[in-house]
């Protein structure tokens, strides 16, 4: 039995119905290069905007996760699949905001978040896409230490910046 392929991006009234109703899922990146530093882009949107946050996106309909991680990871960050493939589990999470990709007033978001690792190579990434201003490395101590890296970024790492945070950090319950 095949599976059908992943639908395309909902068209925005239909996605600010999911919004106003459902929780969305997606695929967070965690990715680090060879001296331990964390990638983080600039958001240009909502939610999280104007905030440093790992790369990520949600899964479409029909779209496997791990064909989600290879998409995000290319739109993202331009990377390859044979690395993106790479990508290892970390947790699952929650994010909830009080704002939405579209602006509208009193529309809350609500992820469910499937958080990933990536060890990439030496080298500069481009953001491919336009979600991100810039895309930045950063040590575990600025990480920590800047306080305009989102909180719900700051969720995934603990004093190591090696594995999830436990008890009220954000995972989501079992």
């Amino acid at each position: 039995m095949s599976c059908p392929q992943p639908r395309t991006h909902l068209p925005r009234e239909t996605l600010v119905e999911v919004v106003r109703h459902t929780p969305l899922v997606s695929i967070d990146l965690i990715c680090r290069d060879p001296q331990g530093r964390v990638l983080l882009g600039w958001r240009s949107n909502r939610p999280a905007q104007a905030s440093w946050f790992v790369p990520g996106g949600r899964i479409l309909k029909d779209e496997r996760i791990e064909q989600a991680i290879v998409r995000i990871a290319a739109a993202e960050l331009g990377l390859p699949a044979a690395l993106a493939a790479q990508a290892r589990p970390l947790g699952v999470y929650q994010h909830l905001y009080p704002d939405n990709f579209a602006g509208i007033d009193a529309l809350t978001t609500h992820y469910v978040v499937l958080g990933w690792t990536l060890d990439l190579p030496a080298g500069e990434l481009q953001a491919a896409d336009a979600q991100h201003r810039e895309l930045r490395w950063f040590t575990p101590a600025e990480l920590r230490s800047d306080p305009a890296v989102h909180p719900n970024t700051l969720a995934y790492f603990d004093a190591s910046i090696t594995a999830p945070r436990t008890a009220a950090s954000a995972p989501a319950q079992a």
